[in-house]
């Protein structure tokens, strides 16, 4: 059954627009975002996408708590790629801020910080993507609407239902450690825990995969080189204004940064 508003994660609204497009769309404007990214790394084009996407996400039904709550892994890898660029990269320009061997000049600043929004602008139409569709609505569509094979639709469903499963695992087995008084034996005591606690979760995780790939098999799933689908997924009037918005954010911030004259091909 498909996801209702009362299913809805928290700080989603799966009844705004986009929330309720087909996956392929929202799929369709992540990749075209991402390509026209990839292409170039400058802070105009990226912050123009950004800016746009920022500007899309009251019709994507994802609201600040939700935004936060499922973006700050972007936030954890885009500051400090760009931090990393603006110390490490190559020097062009006015030097701002020099201790020792180490500089911060005008050039490396600006590609620290394209870097920084390149990384948010890639990663907001993906968090977008996750966190209002239903992994079935996406199985659905990955194998009706591209043709992807069965199989492997069927298997990452499995495996995408299963990352909360796991999460309750770790979870368990971290209460289960703790009562016994493991892991608290100051920083090497908490690394060995740690790693355990991922051997542990490992083992768990192919016992689960076993049983799971026994039961698939018995049930007949792969045993037919075509087979029906219980949910029909359509591809609508709505879906292509949404892959539409997806080309228009991705040609304005190329514009954008062309006409800035920061945009370089990097393959050039």
């Amino acid at each position: 059954m498909t996801a209702t508003a009362l299913d809805a994660p928290v700080g989603v609204d799966l009844r705004a627009p986009v929330a309720r497009a087909n996956p392929v769309a929202k799929l369709a404007v992540a990749s075209l975002v991402a390509f026209a990214l990839l292409l170039t790394v400058d802070p105009v084009t990226a912050g123009a996408a950004l800016g746009l996407e920022l500007l899309a996400l009251p019709w994507c039904g994802v609201g600040p708590r939700g935004l936060l709550r499922r973006g700050w892994v972007l936030l954890a890898g885009a500051v400090p790629a760009g931090v990393a660029t603006a110390l490490l990269g190559v020097d062009a320009g006015a030097v701002l801020v020099g201790a020792g061997p180490v500089t911060v000049t005008e050039g490396s600043l600006q590609a620290g910080v394209a870097i920084s929004l390149r990384v948010l602008a890639i990663g907001l139409p993906g968090v977008v993507l996750l966190a209002t569709t239903d992994p079935t609505d996406l199985a659905d569509a990955l194998a009706q609407r591209l043709r992807l094979p069965h199989r492997f639709v069927l298997s990452a469903l499995a495996a995408m239902r299963l990352f909360g499963v796991l999460a309750e695992e770790w979870q368990a087995l971290t209460a289960a450690r703790r009562a016994r008084g493991l892991g608290d034996g100051g920083p090497v005591g908490r690394v060995r825990d740690a790693l355990a606690r991922v051997f542990a979760l490992l083992v768990l995780a192919l016992r689960r995969a076993t049983v799971l790939a026994t039961t698939m098999e018995s049930r007949g799933f792969g045993a037919v080189t075509h087979r029906t689908w219980a949910r029909p997924s359509r591809f609508g009037p709505v879906d292509a204004v949404v892959v539409a918005g997806g080309i228009t954010i991705a040609v304005a911030a190329t514009a954008a940064g062309v006409a800035a004259g920061t945009w370089e091909l990097l393959l050039g």
